[in-house]
């Protein structure tokens, strides 16, 4: 089992208050994490502030673009893994996208895997882009995918989708790593459909388990339908993490968290159908014994890594203490393969 965690790059107001972390800070907790043993650090997409965060808060966040991040990571760093969950697509330009996303693997020497997906919010999206506010937004994501795979496979690349259209693009350098890691982000069937058409990876987003084992399974048919059968997809179920010595107290820090009130605004879209009472049950909270059990139970289901938590924290200091928790009493019960 593999274990990241998420940087707090683009969720002040969301998962955590504000403030809780600027760009050092951000750095800090990567090296802490590399010091730790973790294997990856994800950092999430966000342009502008959603509008229930703008109700809470008389503050706006500060949101650090992930790819911008994740180079001054990289440049500090020498052997954790950088990955996104997610860069929003729809959002996103697929040349620059690709120019910045090879850079970047370069830099890194080959550690960054590009979690893609629609975006949990729209009103962002519309926002951001109100002339394509009435595209598919899923429709948006695939065209951004196959795009991807061309620019970074082919000498010569062309592409002409519904919505974005390139032509005879000489892309150049290629990202270190042939084929370039990309995972489908969300629990929609369109993103299991997009993971096993186009990527190496899928990471849902607190599924209950029996649906994300069913999931997996759809996965690697859809796969081996499309002629890729020999792909050996990940599987990063992303989850919130709150650990304590006392159960009964890590539950109620964690129903009592910012990132408790993010699931919940959620509900409408990444979450939706799912039973607000079973967030607890879903992610990891609880002892560390709770949460080795939480974990046996999840790789039972398919998961190949725990990537991308998100710690529930309200300031540095309280991250980098669950990070030491998890890196110390649970980690070593599930070694990295």
């Amino acid at each position: 089992m593999r274990y990241g965690v998420a940087l707090p790059n683009c969720v002040e107001g969301m998962a955590y208050p504000i403030r809780l972390a600027d760009h050092e800070a951000i750095l800090r907790l990567a090296l802490h994490a590399e010091a730790l043993g973790f294997d990856s650090v994800l950092a999430n997409d966000h342009y502008s502030t959603m509008p229930y965060v703008r109700d809470q808060f008389r503050d706006p966040p500060r949101f650090y673009e992930p790819l911008t991040t994740l180079t001054y990571v990289a440049a500090r760093t020498s052997r954790i893994r950088l990955m996104t969950g997610v860069v929003v697509m729809p959002m996103r330009e697929p040349v620059l996208l690709a120019k910045q996303v090879a850079t970047l693997d370069q830099i890194s020497g080959g550690r960054f895997t590009l979690g893609l997906g629609v975006g949990a919010y729209r009103a962002e999206f519309e926002s951001v882009r109100p002339d394509m506010a009435e595209a598919p937004r899923g429709l948006l994501v695939t065209e951004g995918m196959a795009s991807l795979v061309e620019l970074f496979s082919q000498r010569r690349a062309s592409y002409n989708g519904n919505f974005y259209r390139f032509s005879d693009v000489e892309l150049f350098p290629k990202p270190v790593q042939q084929p370039f890691p990309i995972w489908g982000c969300g629990n929609a069937e369109g993103v299991i459909k997009r993971a096993a058409l186009y990527g190496c990876g899928w990471m849902p987003a607190g599924m209950p388990d029996a649906l994300m084992a069913e999931a997996v399974k759809r996965l690697h048919q859809y796969a081996e339908d499309a002629g890729r059968g020999d792909i050996k997809f990940d599987i990063a179920p992303q989850l919130v993490l709150c650990l304590g010595r006392d159960p009964a107290a890590a539950l109620e820090t964690f129903k009592g968290s910012q990132a408790h009130e993010h699931l919940v605004s959620l509900r409408n879209s990444t979450l939706k159908g799912f039973d607000e009472s079973g967030f607890a049950a879903q992610n990891l909270i609880g002892s560390p014994a709770q949460v080795i059990d939480r974990v046996a139970a999840l790789a039972e289901c398919g998961a190949t890594e725990m990537a991308g938590l998100i710690v529930v924290a309200n300031s540095e200091a309280e991250m980098a203490d669950q990070m030491s928790m998890l890196a110390e009493e649970v980690m070593p019960a599930f070694p990295s393969q």
